[in-house]
């Protein structure tokens, strides 16, 4: 029997349906906890082409969600293990794993050979780069966040809404799993509603999932969902780049206080000064660096009303 019998019974899906997933270029980014249904269900329902970029390691903290590795796995780099699970899952397709995290300067390679891009990140820099790029590039984007108890799955770009015309101020907060928790049950179905959203997409059904947003709160077994296919572009962005990307006729402030620099220019300010320590006028190009973006994102909207030229966004978490 055809292994994907079950799905092409379904008149969404059928012969022709079936032949567009086996010809879809999909971009995986991240091979955590989100990744963990993300990829079995995308190799399972025959995703032809399938490439996952993670830089990170497995680690034993990490098991409770990132169901794709066992104990064993441990110290190997995710996306090799996440990779093999998939092919091992699937020998009919091809899966191509990056061992390396994505950043400003290699991200849009990626994404211009995909058909589709998931954000499996849950990373709010790597997630607002995407979007950028995915906007730019007109590719469809599938971002997810998860933390704690809740979390949302949204659809962008790809003729919709970019992720900053639904979120276009900073994060409220910093936190991540490693600092404020998280249950796995609760990545798994914010993943796993990631997946659906993809075939939903490669699929060309109706509705389409770009352009909406669905929330699930799993402490009261809650979820909501609203569209914003009409919610404009915001202007004055603080696009995220490389470290390699800045030069010496850049105004380079950097923002840790420990560690070394993220460019030799730079200058080493705590975030409320950046104000008293800037030029009174100046073309050049206003860079400010720190750990994950967001003390420079906050920063960057403090003075975007006094620094006349273009104010971008340096996290070493992503370079």
């Amino acid at each position: 029997m055809n292994r994907y019998a079950r799905q092409m019974i379904l008149p969404e899906v059928g012969t022709a349906g079936q032949a567009r997933l086996a010809q879809a270029r999909v971009l995986v980014i991240g091979a955590g906890g989100l990744a963990a249904p993300v990829l079995p269900l995308l190799a399972g329902a025959g995703v032809g082409h399938i490439t996952l970029v993670d830089g990170d390691r497995v680690g034993l903290s990490n098991l409770h969600r990132q169901t794709l590795f066992a104990e064993a796995d441990c110290g190997q780099p995710k996306a090799e293990v996440a990779a093999q699970r998939c092919r091992s899952l699937n020998s009919e397709i091809t899966v191509a794993a990056v061992t390396q995290a994505v950043t400003p300067a290699t991200a849009p390679a990626y994404v211009a050979n995909a058909d589709l891009v998931l954000d499996c990140a849950d990373s709010y820099a790597v997630s607002y780069l995407l979007s950028d790029i995915c906007r730019a590039a007109t590719v469809p984007l599938l971002s997810a966040s998860v933390l704690g108890l809740g979390g949302y799955v949204g659809g962008f770009c790809g003729g919709a809404p970019s992720l900053r015309a639904v979120f276009p101020d900073a994060p409220d907060s910093g936190a991540s799993c490693e600092t404020a928790g998280v249950l796995g049950p609760v990545v798994g179905m914010i993943g796993a509603m990631q997946a659906q959203m993809a075939l939903t997409v490669l699929l060309e059904l109706s509705p389409s999932p770009l352009g909406q947003v669905v929330q699930f709160d799993a402490q009261g077994f809650r979820a909501s969902s609203f569209r914003f296919d009409g919610a404009p572009e915001p202007d004055g962005l603080f696009a995220f780049v490389a470290a390699t990307e800045l030069c010496d006729n850049d105004h380079i402030i950097e923002l840790r206080a420990d560690g070394a620099a993220l460019h030799p220019a730079a200058r080493r300010l705590a975030g409320d000064d950046i104000a008293q320590h800037l030029p009174p006028t100046s073309d050049t190009r206003l860079a400010l660096c720190c750990a994950t973006g967001l003390r420079a994102w906050r920063a960057a909207e403090q003075v975007r009303d006094i620094w006349p030229g273009e104010i971008v966004l340096v996290a070493a978490s992503a370079s």
